[in-house]
């Protein structure tokens, strides 16, 4: 398993909670759990003080997404830096269960093993590595906050182009809905204010007197 897959669990754990909108999904054991994956060792082990936990880490995290947003790359390599200190993470070499079909040997990769204290540790850790990999791989500019609002969920732009600007393509879609409508709008009421200025202009001409040469 590549370690920025683990940028995903960071993503996730601050999705889960749209400020704009007033709505937090992470509100439960049950969530946190299902935020783990709930086949996972690490979703068995979690209990009601992993909610407040991973709250709370929520929180830093969104900072770390919304300073590389704002340009501040040193501030979010700071906020990033702070957190990994807090959760460290215990890497692996692993393979044993997945064999290369062409060679029949283990197919080796890295793995983040698990021997955090309890579930938000071991979830944090997993999720600051993970983006501390994307961050250094492809820059602190691909870590966004989507445009359109009022969502304003974090995102890895992994695009070629670095053109991503919204946390789905749902989110582009409105975005673009509402920017055309916007400019119809616009259009309309250019084309109503020049029309009554010409009807204005008319009326003007028509009153205006006559005279005869």
């Amino acid at each position: 398993m590549e370690l920025a897959y683990y940028s995903d669990f960071a993503v996730r754990l601050v999705n889960s909670e749209e400020p704009l909108r007033g709505t937090d999904a992470l509100t439960s054991v049950e969530a946190v759990r299902q935020l783990c994956g709930a086949s996972t060792q690490t979703a068995a082990r979690a209990v009601d003080a992993d909610v407040a936990r991973l709250r709370a880490v929520r929180v830093r995290l969104r900072g770390v997404f919304e300073a590389a947003d704002e340009g501040d790359e040193v501030r979010a390599v700071d906020l990033l830096n702070q957190l990994m200190l807090e959760f460290p993470v215990s890497p692996q070499i692993s393979g044993h269960d997945f064999l290369n079909e062409d060679t029949g040997r283990p197919d080796w990769h890295m793995h983040l093993a698990d021997h955090a204290a309890h579930t938000a540790a071991s979830y944090s850790a997993s999720a600051c590595m993970g983006l501390a990999v994307q961050l250094t791989t492809l820059g602190a500019d691909r870590l966004g906050i989507c445009e359109a609002m009022p969502c304003r969920n974090a995102y890895v732009d992994t695009s070629t182009n670095r053109s991503r600007r919204y946390c789905s393509d749902r989110c582009a879609t409105r975005a673009n809905v509402a920017a055309y409508r916007a400019r119809k709008r616009l259009e309309n009421e250019r084309s109503a204010r020049s029309g009554r200025t010409q009807e204005a202009a008319h009326v003007a001409h028509d009153a205006a007197p006559t005279t005869d040469r």
